[in-house]
């Protein structure tokens, strides 16, 4: 017993002289998690590994680098620094980079190969460039004034991109540029997806080539039927009277339509949407042989998703695929075209997410998956080897793996694994499929980035990142936290999964307070086996247990979880986080009084939810960016789980914060930024009002200028320099 006690002192002892992590150095470069890369890419010759890289003395500035595959050689490509070395962006480029939440970034964000691998187009600060892959110092410019969504057509021919508004090419042979529409201006936008495709649907894009350079279909949308917003942007020296067009839940949204244009002779062609204006055109493609358009219809109540094939010399149409729901169809990425007048769809229509095979004239040929599990997004078709290769979290929920799938069916509730290693997988498959490039980590090793065959073995390191006394974190080894995984069970016996990192010299001997960091909201996953946000890290350093739990509601689950919260947002999250802090509660190292949590957007909204609800059980709370009203929030991301205001009047009163706030009496402090254009800052303005006719005293900390990610170094070290203090003033954690 003597030898046992010594032992775990000199353990403690070696813990407490680790050095731990400090705010200034999370917020600090060379970045923690070593040399991360981005927008990997295999070039369409699969000669080489194209992807972006944060410098190292500025993570958030990228440049372009590649991995040479024959002499297994890396180096920089492209300077982002050279190529602009001052960027202005224009207020639309800003407008993206928020939708797209990479407003932290610099330098180029975002690059896209040639069909032959020769060349590169780059743009960066409103400018496009062409980049021979051989000659990288030779960059030229194509196109400046404020470019949009700059592509390579399919067969390398044009050079397409939105400027103004408006639709344009270049011809690369002759240099010459054409504009494709003309009406684009005030609230009309050609080749552009209006702000809720953008931010709630996924659509990074607005128009679509065809693979043979034929044409391009692309969307336009008129603003005008959409109510003006009319709120005030607060920076340090001025304040801006911001007039936009904001789609509340129950407002009518903007007016879309589909068209197909020529390159060539500028001809537009209409594409019928149907009699009802009021839809939501969530996708648009073109099939293998370019004879056929495809777009997905997508209703007002998002109940029924169609699926619709516009030949493209008459125009005249058919729906291949229709999918309805009680709650709401999902909208997915995964619609491939194969040989054969065939493709590939994926469908949630059995209570899981799998894939079917279909023909063109929309016929069902077989599953490709099933079983009682689901996939997360088609990978890659290796149409030679008869093998579709999907992401998925089969064989452990909190985990993310590469699976390959037999296009026949014969696979179909059998996936054959891919990538081995137990925790987050993400996979980028060169176009042929004979190679992928795997990013791998765990809560314990940063992300590895390797080259390798369909069947997992390796082909080279691309980044081995190695964990040594040389990492970054390296000195920080030793003061590392594991994070443990486990399963509760909700209020109707549905698993929900938790993760737990203990504090430094732990001895259940003691109690210690909890940091519960919470998100909550549809589309995402708050616990994952991952190596993930480090300032878990440091509050468990600074003497908190930090606990995440993902209630139902939460994604990559299935339907029965992911419904569970249909036209009543706020009620089984909070029951199931109050049965995370009731098991919490339990446990004898646990201080049952000082258990306080966090959350940021969707997380705000459930920290005051719950702080509303269980005051007695919580003992403070830090709001950022919340929803306090979801009839203040946008009608597409709103309406898929509430319906509108009209229909479930009750419905948006319970899931409000106002109803319940009688039952806030813990400390609380909000936080926001006062230029957000996502969740309004009339959203916490309210609750400040609703606070104080109530008398509840709280703590305000609201950021000029600041969107709804509050980006930047100094923003971003000083709002959670706030939450620490704020914590710790409540529960007083004990250091070591």
């Amino acid at each position: 017993m003597r030898f046992i006690l010594c032992f775990l002192a000199l353990l403690t002892g070696a813990q407490a002289s680790a050095e731990k992590l400090t705010l200034d150095r999370l917020h600090s470069d060379p970045s923690l998690s070593g040399p991360g890369v981005r927008s990997l890419k295999v070039s369409p010759d699969g000669a080489r590994v194209t992807f972006l890289r944060g410098r190292e003395d500025n993570q958030f500035q990228l440049d372009l680098w590649e991995f040479n595959l024959k002499d297994k050689s890396t180096h920089r490509l492209v300077d982002s620094k050279i190529l602009v070395p001052d960027e202005n962006l224009s207020a639309a480029e800003k407008a993206r980079r928020e939708r797209e939440r990479t407003a932290s970034l610099k330098g180029i964000l975002s690059y896209s190969w040639s069909p032959d691998g020769k060349q590169l187009l780059v743009p960066i600060a409103g400018n496009l460039y062409l980049i021979d892959a051989s000659k990288p110092d030779a960059a030229r410019m194509v196109a400046s004034g404020n470019v949009l969504d700059p592509k390579i057509s399919p067969k390398g021919r044009y050079v397409s991109f939105v400027r103004d508004q408006n639709l344009y090419v270049i011809d690369l042979s002759t240099g010459k540029e054409k504009q494709l529409t003309t009406d684009g201006k005030d609230t009309v936008h050609n080749g552009e997806a209006e702000f809720v495709a953008q931010e709630e649907m996924g659509q990074t894009s607005g128009y679509y080539w065809a693979p043979d350079d034929s044409a391009i279909a692309y969307k336009r949308y008129d603003e005008a039927p959409v109510p003006v917003a009319r709120r005030f942007e607060i920076f340090a020296d001025r304040t801006d009277v911001v007039e936009q067009r904001y789609p509340a839940a129950g407002d009518p949204n903007a007016l879309v339509s589909l068209h197909i244009v020529s390159p060539v002779t500028g001809e537009i062609r209409n594409v019928d949407l149907g009699s009802n204006p009021d839809i939501y055109l969530v996708r648009a493609d073109w099939s293998g042989n370019a004879k056929a358009l495809l777009f997905q219809r997508q209703s007002r109540d998002q109940k029924k998703l169609e699926l619709i094939a516009v030949d493209a010399a008459t125009l005249a149409q058919r729906v291949l695929v229709t999918e309805t729901s009680p709650t709401w169809v999902s909208i997915f990425d995964d619609l491939r075209f194969l040989s054969g007048d065939r493709f590939i769809w994926s469908s949630e229509r059995t209570g899981r997410k799998h894939l079917y095979l279909y023909d063109m004239s929309g016929k069902l040929q077989h599953a490709i998956s099933s079983g009682e599990w689901g996939i997360d997004r088609v990978l890659a078709v290796d149409e030679k080897s008869g093998r579709v290769f999907v992401q998925s979290n089969r064989d452990a929920v909190v985990d993310s793996q590469t699976y390959a799938l037999k296009l026949d069916g014969s696979s179909a509730s059998k996936p054959a694994r891919v990538t081995q290693g137990d925790g987050w997988h993400d996979a980028a498959f060169a176009r042929n499929g004979e190679v992928f490039v795997d990013t791998y980590s765990n809560p314990d090793l940063p992300p590895q980035v390797s080259i390798r065959r369909p069947d997992g073995s390796m082909v080279s390191w691309l980044e081995r990142n190695e964990l040594n006394a040389s990492h970054p974190y390296g000195k920080y080894l030793d003061a590392h936290l594991k994070t443990e995984y486990g399963t509760l069970k909700s209020k109707d016996g549905q698993t929900l999964y938790y993760s737990m990192i203990k504090p430094e010299g732990f001895s259940v001997m003691k109690k210690y307070p909890v940091y519960l960091s919470t998100y909550g909201g549809p589309h995402s996953q708050h616990v994952a086996r991952r190596w993930g946000n480090l300032f878990d890290q440091y509050m468990a350093q600074q003497g908190f247990i930090v606990w995440r739990l993902d209630n139902r509601g939460s994604s990559r689950r299935e339907r029965a979880f992911t419904d569970a919260n249909y036209h009543d947002l706020g009620k089984v999250e909070v029951e199931d986080q109050l049965t995370g802090i009731e098991w919490l509660g339990q446990q004898s190292y646990v201080d049952a009084k000082r258990i306080g949590v966090f959350g940021w957007s969707y997380g705000g909204f459930m920290t005051l939810r719950l702080l509303a609800q269980a005051s007695d059980k919580i003992a403070m709370g830090v709001s950022v960016a919340p929803v306090t009203d979801w009839a203040l929030y946008d009608t597409h991301y709103t309406e898929q789980f509430m319906g509108t205001p009209k229909e479930n009047p009750q419905g948006y009163v319970t899931a409000g914060v106002y109803s319940h706030l009688d039952g806030l009496k813990s400390p609380l402090l909000l936080i926001h930024g006062m230029a957000d254009d996502n969740v309004l800052f009339t959203n916490t303005t309210r609750m400040i009002d609703a606070l104080v006719k109530r008398n509840v005293h709280f703590e305000l900390m609201t950021y000029p200028g600041a969107k709804h990610g509050i980006s930047g170094r100094g923003p971003q070290r000083h709002v959670y320099g706030y939450i620490e203090a704020f914590f710790k003033k409540n529960l007083k954690p004990e250091t070591n």
